[in-house]
């Protein structure tokens, strides 16, 4: 997770995107900047999703991404999660879906800008097939795909252009050189024509040469099938040589071999194979499994700190001191010759790290070959493909037996791989066992010196030896005698020597205990994976049956949706039966239903008042287009009735207007005349 989160970090900051992470501030960042981010990548991909998600809405944002990523052919790595998870996941920003996404698209960003764009003409349009049965709409679709076929063809020819390394400028330079030459060649043919000329013969000189030319082609062209041929011949001798190679060895893996011998030896791979299914794989899927989920919840947790750190070392040690108190408590107060099985158990638990050791061996092995499978394949497929005219005949020889003697070569440096390897686990087991057997002396005699009364006394003496050393300075400096601290140093010595002889009995208890501690934590792994595996496949068949359930949910839900529809249909139809019933009563004579007016008689009579209405409306209009036009010149000369009332009112309006101004201004004259008066 660090490495994929440090690519991550790397290529943000860099170009186009030019961002200033760092892997906590990366790491601490909100789902949303996540999302945003993700969003980023998408953008410089492809400019369409250039979009604000504060301003999208979460269902739009989910869809467009998921469609995007199906265009870019993403598949997720945790094929375990369904499509539902993975949405609610995505549009939630968890880091364990977008940090595989955006390792995915970083990694290969130019790639998929190229996908993108051709997405957008290469996508087909899906159109249901009952729609295509139409002739037009199916002749469109089919110049659609020829269109996309087109485009196909011509994308790959710019493509072949784009990456041959020629370009317009070389081409034309290279044409303009070619009409110089040209011109060149034209004006030296005219001047051999006008030498010629002047020769005798000239006709039958010319023939001559004509034909030695088309001589000298043809033997060229012999050369070169008789080339040609050398080399199929070489290739049929390799091919035949490669055959004989195989049927020899195929003939040595025979010889001596029985049905009976191939049949154990089948049996026995097939034990293999069995165990590598059944035991040795289910196992490294649930440690796998397990590890996944430790990572996650690592993930997941908070940022830690040194002293967090620090504080859950502290416990690991506690633990472990409490282990081996209770390791060193049993051994105490059990009996190791009580046990009869103890042995059993240890021989098993060596037989079952053996088969373990061998599964890896064979594991190892078997990719090893399939690994030169691949390679002998790649070197078979070149040695196809490459030209054989390098070669001749001494110089295949000398190739071939400089190959077997790397082979040789490499075969003896293999061994002695090999052998190194095997050595060097050999070695690191062991000093993994004598680490772990000293640490577990180391504790057992911490322990005793504990219970003792004499705790810390290893710690006691290594300060004693520098106490003494520093001593020994002082006193030869000094001159001052040490005897009551060698005697001191004897007599710590000597109780060390007793504690060790009281422990050997003890430590030689305690390891029947820890191969029988070793034999149950193998069997406690055991059950935990089959656990595992059982709570697992009981989840599986539990989801299955819920969806099985909300299956069927969902039918009874619409069987009893159309059971209701139905049902009011067939009401519907009784009442529909019954008022047909009586209506065909009506009709019978001497039932009480005649009396009664039928719907034929009612429809009848509305039809009649209906043509009596439309008769008396189409005579009404009849009346109405007579008097059309006498009407129409009424009204006009109503109008112009109502226009000279209105100009009338208008004058009579005007004129009460002057009459007031009049009377205002005699009002005033009259005023000014009485003031000249006084």
């Amino acid at each position: 997770m660090s490495e994929q989160l440090k690519f991550i970090v790397e290529k943000l900051n860099a170009e186009p995107f030019r961002r200033s992470f760092n892997l906590i501030s990366f790491d601490a960042l909100e789902p949303l900047s996540l999302l945003q981010i993700l969003n980023d990548v998408f953008a410089e991909i492809n400019p369409q999703h250039k979009v604000d998600l504060r301003e999208e809405p979460p269902e739009q944002t989910v869809v467009r991404m998921l469609s995007f990523l199906r265009v870019l052919k993403y598949r997720p790595k945790t094929e375990t999660e369904t499509m539902a998870t993975f949405r609610n996941s995505l549009i939630e920003g968890k880091k364990h879906i977008i940090y595989p996404i955006l390792e995915w698209l970083l990694t290969r960003l130019q790639e998929l800008k190229k996908r993108a764009y051709l997405a957008k003409f290469l996508v087909k349009v899906e159109i249901p097939a009952e729609h295509l049965q139409d002739d037009q709409l199916a002749d469109m679709y089919q110049t659609y795909e020829d269109l996309m076929e087109q485009f196909k063809e011509s994308h790959k020819t710019v493509d072949q252009f784009r990456t041959s390394g020629f370009s317009t400028v070389e081409i034309r330079r290279d044409i303009t050189n070619m009409e110089d030459e040209r011109e060149q060649l034209q004006k030296r043919v005219e001047r051999l024509k006008r030498r010629a000329t002047n020769v005798q013969d000239n006709e039958q000189m010319l023939s001559a040469c004509r034909d030695l030319r088309a001589e000298k082609e043809r033997e060229m062209r012999l050369v070169d099938m008789k080339r040609e041929l050398k080399n199929q011949l070489l290739h049929a001798d390799q091919h035949l040589f490669r055959t004989n190679q195989q049927l020899r060895d195929l003939k040595a893996s025979l010889a001596g071999a029985s049905a009976k011998s191939l049949l154990l030896q089948m049996k026995e791979e097939n034990k293999v194979n069995s165990y590598m299914c059944n035991d040795k794989l289910p196992k490294e899927i649930a440690g796998c499994r397990k590890k996944c989920v430790d990572m996650e919840q690592v993930l997941s947790m908070p940022a830690i700190s040194e002293s967090d750190l620090d504080e859950l070392q502290e416990e690991i040690d506690q633990v472990h001191s409490d282990i081996n108190a209770l390791v060193e408590k049993k051994a105490l107060h059990s009996n190791p010759a009580d046990d009869k099985l103890a042995v059993f158990r240890q021989q098993a638990s060596i037989i079952q790290r053996k088969k373990e050791a061998a599964t890896e061996a064979l594991k190892e092995a078997m990719d090893e070959l399939a690994q030169l499978d691949n390679e002998l394949k790649q070197k078979r497929d070149a040695v196809k493909t490459a030209s054989a005219s390098t070669l001749k005949g001494d110089e295949l020889q000398k190739y071939l037996a400089s190959l077997r003697a790397k082979s040789q070569e490499y075969k003896k440096k293999k061994a002695e791989i090999a052998d190194i390897r095997t050595e060097s686990g050999i070695l690191e087991k062991t000093e993994t066992v004598l680490k772990s057997r000293c640490r577990a002396v180391q504790d057992s005699l911490a322990d005793m010196e504990e219970k003792e009364g004499v705790a810390g006394y290893r710690e006691t003496q290594e300060e004693l030896e520098k106490v003494s050393a520093l001593k020994s300075e002082l006193d030869e400096k000094k001159g001052q005698s040490l005897d009551g601290m060698s005697s001191m140093a004897d007599q710590l010595h000597k109780t060390i020597l007793e504690k060790k002889a009281n422990l050997g009995p003890m430590i030689r208890d305690v390891r029947p205990l820890r191969v029988q501690f070793q034999e149950l934590s193998a069997n406690h792994k055991d059950k935990k994976s089959t656990y595992d595996m059982t709570s697992a496949g009981l989840e599986s068949n539990l989801s299955r049956l819920d969806h099985e359930v909300r299956v069927l949910r969902e039918e009874i839900r619409q069987d009893e949706s159309r059971y209701h529809q139905l049902h009011t249909a067939r009401q519907l139809a009784v009442v529909k039966q019954q008022l047909v019933m009586a209506e065909l009563k009506s009709y019978v004579p001497g039932t009480d239903a005649e009396k009664k007016q039928s719907f034929r008689d009612m429809c009848t009579k509305k039809i009649m008042e209906q043509e009596h209405a439309g008769k008396s409306l189409r005579a009404k209009q009849k009346v109405v287009r007579d008097a059309h036009a006498q009407n129409m010149k009424q009204m006009n000369m109503w109008k112009d009735v109502t226009k000279l009332m209105q100009c009338k009112k208008q004058c009579f309006v005007k004129q009460q207007e002057q009459n007031r101004r009049d009377a205002l201004v005699e009002k005033e004259l009259m005023q000014q005349e009485d003031r000249l008066v006084l």
